[in-house]
């Protein structure tokens, strides 16, 4: 029999549209973890010294790299954790275009700032990279979430280390395959097959200096207390429900639309999509009767057929939390349309509509990841913000009005980091990113993400 200390662990993925195990995945042991902690110090030494237009240059092959393999890494994403194959081609290519905008944007982004100053003399802000960045990432978009925190590392000249959800680590893989053939210098970029109960050990290493979190609320408060415990930068990005609002002037037809697909996109696990849809009492019923109709239509099944709208939930385990709410709700007096599982063998369940939830309840609070939408009913504006405020989340929201007042009140007064008037939210390279309250702090993408984790250091100067 082998020591103990040999013993070699695995990460198991599996298909949830067929339960099939995918591939097993050696975990790093702490020898494992050290090589690569100290491969990344060594090779942000040499980064942090690359000229801007080689940082672009890279991101720029990057980009490249992500175009020439979107299928492949659309079909590994598919197969790990469900989403329809069309929307993962999509993701892929959202990846590129983040690479090339900051590849394209980054330089000038980096440009020092200068301040005359009263006394005489300038000031100026010199944007400095700061070394070794650690992204625990989620499995719901495996390539969109490291790329927003991928591209402005590049750019920034820190360098990443990634520990992904255990159920997309062939995804994971081909990110790093990605980087080597962009021809990334070793210690640029790697990923960390670990399992949770080691980040914090990672967190802790005095090579590392920062993290970004993207997943849970208890994901989110682990990291956060360990970082705060070595008093290192964190930017969380964790859950939210979001409010999507109608008013009586919006038009229906295209508000019903988007709120399908707000909570059907990625088989309603999504952070940032309206989970709460929160109707004027004057148009309740009928976007109620067309929205309950159109969630009816959503077909759920093999998601490499183009045919179908949405695949199955990420995991088995996902699937029974999002049954176990909608008992709890069901219990607290809610109906609900829809939304049950689906037979056969994989992770699959049907849209649903949850109706008659308290809003001030224990349910209203709670976030569904999953495609099921709960619907209340507002009498005015100032019932449907506190509605819209009544969760512990504040990340996005979306509201539906054409009167220019009732858009000022939802931006100033619902308490969230993002506010789409009559569109749907989405990310995007070119806006800042991130929540407020108990949906994190920090914001991603555009320039803001870029500054996160770098030093904005002064230099005071006599002319």
């Amino acid at each position: 029999m082998s020591d103990a200390s040999e013993e070699i662990f695995m990460i198991t993925t599996v298909n949830p549209a067929t339960g099939e195990t995918l591939a097993d995945h050696e975990e790093l042991d702490g020898a494992g973890i050290e090589e690569r902690l100290a491969r990344a110090a060594s090779g942000w030494r040499g980064w942090r010294e690359t000229p801007l237009e080689e940082r672009a240059g890279l991101l720029l092959r990057l980009a490249g790299a992500y175009e020439a393999h979107k299928e492949r890494l659309a079909r590994q994403c598919t197969l790990e954790m469900g989403k329809t194959l069309k929307s993962a081609i999509a993701e892929v290519e959202k990846c590129a275009a983040a690479f090339r905008h900051y590849a394209d944007n980054g330089p000038a982004m980096l440009e020092p700032l200068r301040w005359d100053l009263a006394g005489g003399g300038v000031a100026e802000g010199r944007w400095l990279a700061q070394g070794p960045v650690l992204a625990v990432m989620p499995w719901n978009f495996p390539y969109w979430q490291v790329a927003r925190f991928l591209a402005p590392t590049i750019m920034a000249g820190n360098v990443g280390l990634l520990k992904h959800a255990s159920s997309v680590q062939g995804s994971a893989r081909l990110i790093e395959e990605m980087m080597g053939e962009a021809g990334a210098p070793p210690g640029l970029f790697q990923n960390l097959p670990i399992k949770s109960g080691a980040v914090n050990g990672v967190i802790a290493d005095d090579r590392v200096v920062a993290v970004t979190v993207t997943g849970s609320e208890g994901a989110g408060q682990a990291v956060a207390e360990q970082a705060g415990k070595c008093l290192k930068k964190v930017v969380l990005e964790l859950g939210g429900s979001d409010p999507f609002i109608v008013m009586p002037s919006a038009d229906l037809d295209e508000a019903v639309k988007q709120a399908v697909t707000a909570r059907i996109q990625n088989t309603g696990q999504s952070c940032i999509c309206g989970k709460r849809m929160i109707v004027h009492a004057d148009i309740y019923d009928a976007f109620l009767d067309r929205f309950t109709v159109a969630m009816g239509e959503v077909t759920a099944g093999d998601p490499f057929d183009e045919a179908t709208d949405m695949g199955p939930m990420s995991s088995f385990e996902q699937r029974d939390t999002v049954l176990g709410q909608l008992a709890m709700a069901k219990a607290e007096g809610a109906d609900l349309t829809g939304g049950a599982a689906l037979p056969g063998e994989g992770a699959y369940m049907g849209a649903g509509v949850l109706t008659g939830v308290d809003p001030d309840g224990p349910m209203a609070r709670e976030e569904i990841f999953g495609p099921v939408a709960m619907v209340f009913r507002a009498a005015d504006i100032d019932e449907a913000i506190r509605i819209a405020n009544a969760t512990p989340f504040g990340l996005g929201s979306s509201v539906w009005t054409n009167d220019e007042g009732e858009k000022e009140r939802f931006v100033r007064d619902i308490e969230a980091g993002m506010t789409a008037v009559n569109r749907f939210l989405a990310s995007a390279p070119e806006a800042p990113f991130g929540g407020i309250k108990r949906s994190g702090h920090g914001r991603e993408l555009a320039r803001f993400g870029l500054h996160e984790f770098m030093n904005l250091k002064t230099v005071l100067l006599n002319g």
